[in-house]
């Protein structure tokens, strides 16, 4: 069986940067977890001692505590800052530009509407900073009764498909009298799903590697399986079953933006060893 690899896959910027400043910053403790890779937050607790807390209260003055890639609400910020601890800010750049353009734009008077997942922690960080109305939508059927201003700002989460994102644009534009469309959908996001595409067009198995609870890595699971039905999700080689190569001639390899690439390579020699005859 031939393995082939992604043209792109694996940690994005934000994620290599948060990680670096997470080994730069031992003893700390991220607020929520740092990136969406349970292995990789594993491996900086017990090489760094950087551990995980997730209740906002536990913070004590002069506490160190880093703010994840996905950014928190900016109330919890202010509670921080109101605490005296000591933060280090880890959010994605990419994260903090939508941002900033929804309190610029809702300090403008425009409705906010953020194509994406109202329950990812990115977008409850994003969500915070308008002062104004906000819906978020997954589709155009979200939208349903759901009145608007005529003022329309328009930004996704950073990880979601390019093209579904335009047919929420085209939606407002046709029905809403002025609407500005920020593109904020991350660049690195965008090369590994079109990677993935056309991957999945010429394997008969795709293995996805990263978290189970990382939305970037669902969608590129969800574009595998519209190309390759026997697309699989993994976190580690606990999760990988021997059957699934069996008679496979061609199997495709990437991996989410919150992946380590020790796990891609510990994940790549167990499927080359694998007996693929049936």
């Amino acid at each position: 069986m031939k393995i082939t690899m992604a043209e792109n896959f694996g940690f994005c910027f934000g994620v290599k940067r948060a990680i670096k400043i997470a080994e730069n910053t031992p003893h700390a403790t991220t607020y929520g977890p740092l990136i969406h890779n349970k292995k990789e937050i594993d491996r900086l607790w017990r090489t760094y001692d950087v551990s995980l807390g997730e209740d906002i209260e536990t913070f004590k003055s002069g506490d160190t505590v880093i703010i994840r890639t996905h950014g928190i609400e900016k109330e919890d910020l202010n509670y921080l800052n109101q605490k005296g601890v000591v933060l280090v800010d880890a959010t994605c750049p990419f994260v903090t530009k939508p941002q900033e353009i929804v309190e610029q734009m809702s300090n403008e008077g425009y409705d906010i509407v953020i194509f994406g997942d109202e329950n990812h922690p990115e977008i409850k960080g994003v969500r915070s900073y308008a002062k104004g109305a906000v819906c978020v939508v997954q589709n155009i059927e979200d939208f349903g009764s759901k009145r608007l201003s005529n003022k329309i700002a328009l930004i996704a989460q950073t990880t979601r498909k390019m093209e579904n994102y335009q047919r929420i644009a085209s939606h407002l534009i046709a029905n809403y009298g002025e609407v500005r469309v920020f593109n904020t959908i991350c660049n690195a996001t965008f090369e590994n799903q079109e990677a993935t595409r056309k991957l999945a067009q010429s394997s008969d198995i795709v293995i996805v590697i990263g978290g189970k609870d990382s939305s970037n890595t669902r969608q590129l699971l969800y574009i595998a399986k519209e190309f390759c039905v026997e697309s699989y999700l993994v976190e580690g080689l606990e999760d990988i079953d021997p059957l699934w190569f069996r008679g496979k001639k061609m199997c495709g390899i990437t991996a989410g933006a919150s992946t380590p690439q020790w796990i891609i390579e510990q994940i790549h020699t167990a499927i080359s060893t694998l007996p693929t005859q049936s």
